[in-house]
């Protein structure tokens, strides 16, 4: 009873790599960084691979490389304002550092985007201008994170009932099972 709504998720999850102006396009991850504090930040979806792993780009420097080397269980957290529907996702992020796999990646992105992973300071690094940020011509720090997924929450807003759900990865299948809201 609970495929319709898996189907759904995945097609809005996906939707957002190819939607433009899609909601899912952009989402919430959470790290646990140093001290144990929950570090979030805005990332943008650009893959949903086949056997379903969520897939960003960052800078290698960045901190969030950081927590997710010392801890690589994650959350994320996208919403749809129109449809009123919210998924909390945990998962265990990898850092792929396969020489072919982030050739591949960078290849596609737009020039005017690559800038973002070629400046010679790390992100998070203070400046006095931010007109002043250098970018390398020969080098850069791109890297790629996939998400491996382990549990889905849907919650939708709706009336007369709300319906929240919880999907569980089992042995290569989800579980779902219908949660109060």
């Amino acid at each position: 009873m609970t495929e319709t709504f898996f189907t759904e998720l995945e097609l809005e999850l996906r939707k957002g790599t190819s939607k433009k102006g899609h909601p899912f396009r952009y989402f919430t991850l959470a790290t646990i960084g140093q001290g144990n504090i929950a570090r979030l930040r805005t990332v943008v979806l650009r893959r949903v691979s086949e056997d379903f792993k969520l897939i960003f780009y960052t800078d290698r420097r960045s901190k969030k490389i950081e927590h997710i080397k010392e801890n690589s269980k994650v959350s994320l957290l996208f919403y749809h304002p129109k449809q009123l529907l919210q998924l909390k996702i945990e998962g265990k992020a990898e850092i792929i550092s396969d020489s072919e796999a982030l050739q591949k990646y960078w290849s596609g992105v737009q020039p005017t985007s690559r800038k973002d992973y070629t400046t010679s300071n790390a992100p998070g690094t203070p400046i006095s201008n931010p007109d002043t940020v250098e970018y390398l011509e020969d080098k850069n720090y791109f890297t790629i994170i996939e998400v491996t997924l382990s549990k889905i929450e849907y919650l939708k807003l709706k009336r007369p009932n709300h319906l929240r759900i919880l999907f569980s990865k089992g042995d290569g299948d989800w579980d779902g099972e219908f949660l109060v809201p």
